[in-house]
């Protein structure tokens, strides 16, 4: 019985695994080249749907490839916004616009079609 009280306290500290998060976190200065920071990603095939908030380097680019929850996309856009705050612009949100591979050859296929047409 003493065995089950002392475990008790000891398990309810724990955090069940389910719990657990990603962080991004921000490195030393001169360690730029590997930083990573949180981009909100959207999958834009209509209609659009938010895949959520990832972590990439911050020299990510368009036409790279990521996998997402085991599925490949491709980046079709990255956009960087800011916002003037104390007469300042300041970072307020990184977006990833992405597209599944399938669909992203299929796309550059039909607009090389237009282009010789």
């Amino acid at each position: 019985m003493a065995l089950a009280s002392t475990s008790a306290p000891y398990r309810s500290r724990q955090q069940p695994h389910f719990l657990k998060q990603v962080v991004c976190r921000r490195k030393e200065k001169d360690r730029d080249r590997d930083q990573h920071f949180p981009f909100k990603v959207v999958e834009i095939t209509p209609p659009p749907k938010s895949l959520g908030v990832r972590c990439f380097p911050t020299n990510i680019h368009c036409g790279e490839s990521v996998t997402i929850e085991g599925r490949a996309y491709t980046v079709s856009a990255v956009t960087h916004r800011y916002q003037l705050r104390k007469g300042k612009y300041e970072p307020s949100e990184k977006r990833l616009d992405v597209q599944s591979t399938g669909r992203y050859i299929l796309n550059l296929y039909l607009e090389n079609l237009l282009d010789k047409s």
